[in-house]
């Protein structure tokens, strides 16, 4: 009974970041961040299925580096886009400027 009640969870993660990513319209780093609370609930999601089911562990890892490594390809463009810009306002960006 425990297992539905961690898979919740993340569902409610993965739901809250994707409305989150979808409301966010002018900062990068908020969608940096409802990104992150989508991982986050995605690999809560897939962490109490392989616990569940005692079966392939790595798979979280993975997942894991994955997620790390979006996270440090959106940390680099938004400082690249607040070093040429000044700003994290997608809004102010212009196609050829960045």
């Amino acid at each position: 009974m425990w297992f539905f009640s961690i898979a919740g969870v993340g569902v409610i993660g993965v739901l809250i970041g994707g409305v989150c990513l979808m409301a966010q319209r002018k900062s990068l780093f908020g969608v940096l961040l409802s990104m992150e609370v989508f991982t986050l609930g995605v690999y809560v999601v897939i962490f109490s299925m392989v616990w569940f089911l005692s079966g392939l562990n790595s798979i979280c890892l993975v997942f894991l580096a994955f997620g790390v490594c979006e996270a440090a390809l959106g940390l680099s463009v938004l400082v690249s886009l607040v070093r040429s810009t000044g700003s994290d306002y997608v809004g102010s960006l212009v196609l050829g400027h960045f």
